[in-house]
């Protein structure tokens, strides 16, 4: 095998191994000496493709918003023909996901955010883009629906598909909390019923 393929596994092994790692243990918890072991290669592998730890975690944010984003792209809930219809298959996908243990559902970037977002800027930075790139791919259904229903709000599309990901991750932070997903989906039930509301509210009643 070419040495440049043996770096690049090496590289993406340990972006597997951090995905794993940190979402069980959180990013404080997690040590180079794990993530090396994790992956499976050595800790001058590790310093071969990353400076430090913090190098690796602005990396695993990248490569977590290209896995997900390859996830969400290809989803169901883009099928329908109602944006708002696809708004709510969204929501509802989301509670879709909320299956095996807590690290195989929660969110890497949002516990990463949680324990960074003052010590280490760059880290920080790397789930800001995250977190609001993922919410800005809502943001042209969300308009189309407004539009459908003539809507001229004082919210933007914008504020509400970041609202759905501050549920979101607020429900992964609760079911963390109680160390199972009841209370997440919960959560995200009462996300998809406010969005159904909101949306109503602005429909004007039929005449006869």
């Amino acid at each position: 095998m070419p040495e440049s393929t043996v770096k690049q596994d090496a590289r993406a092994k340990l972006l597997d191994a951090a995905l794993s790692v940190i979402r069980t243990k959180g990013y404080a918890a997690t040590t180079v000496d794990e993530l090396c072991k994790t992956a499976g290669v050595t800790k001058g592998a590790f310093f071969h493709h990353f400076k430090s730890k913090d190098e690796l975690a602005v990396a695993a944010a990248e490569y977590w918003s290209q896995m997900t984003g390859a996830l969400f792209a290809h989803a169901p809930y883009h099928g329908p023909a109602d944006p708002l219809d696809r708004v709510l298959a969204y929501v509802a996908f989301r509670k879709e996901l909320l299956r095996g243990e807590l690290p195989d559902f929660t969110c890497l970037v949002g516990t990463m955010v949680q324990e960074t977002y003052e010590t280490a800027p760059a880290i920080r930075n790397a789930c800001m883009r995250s977190i609001t790139g993922h919410a800005a791919t809502l943001e042209a259904d969300i308009e189309a629906a407004m539009r459908a229903r003539g809507m001229a709000p004082e919210w933007t599309a914008k504020s509400l598909a970041l609202h759905t990901q501050a549920v979101i991750q607020g429900a992964f932070i609760l079911a963390k909390a109680t160390g199972g997903p009841g209370i997440a989906a919960d959560s995200i039930d009462h996300l998809y019923r406010y969005i159904e509301m909101l949306f109503a509210a602005s429909v004007p009643p039929q005449t006869t």
